[in-house]
């Protein structure tokens, strides 16, 4: 089943951090999912986060304010 990722923020550097280290693990473990990203604050907003950047898999926030390793996306993505 297609997980549906989405990475909240502005496009900050940590913002790009998330996103990068989002993709990495996605091709390296060969997992079925799709990224969104979402920059408009208007959207963001409706997750109620205030600190980005934020990930959010399968419509639940898993992780906010910070940029998580390699190994915590895999375990968030099994």
């Amino acid at each position: 089943m297609t997980k549906a990722i989405k990475i909240l923020g502005t496009g900050c550097a940590k913002c790009q951090s998330m996103t990068g280290v989002v993709k990495d693990v996605i091709s390296e473990n060969s997992i079925d999912a799709t990224i969104e990203k979402v920059e408009d604050i208007e959207e963001i907003m409706k997750f109620n986060v205030m600190t980005t950047p934020a990930l959010v898999i399968d419509g639940v926030i898993t992780i906010k304010g910070r940029v998580p390793s390699k190994n915590e996306v895999l375990d968030l993505l099994k």
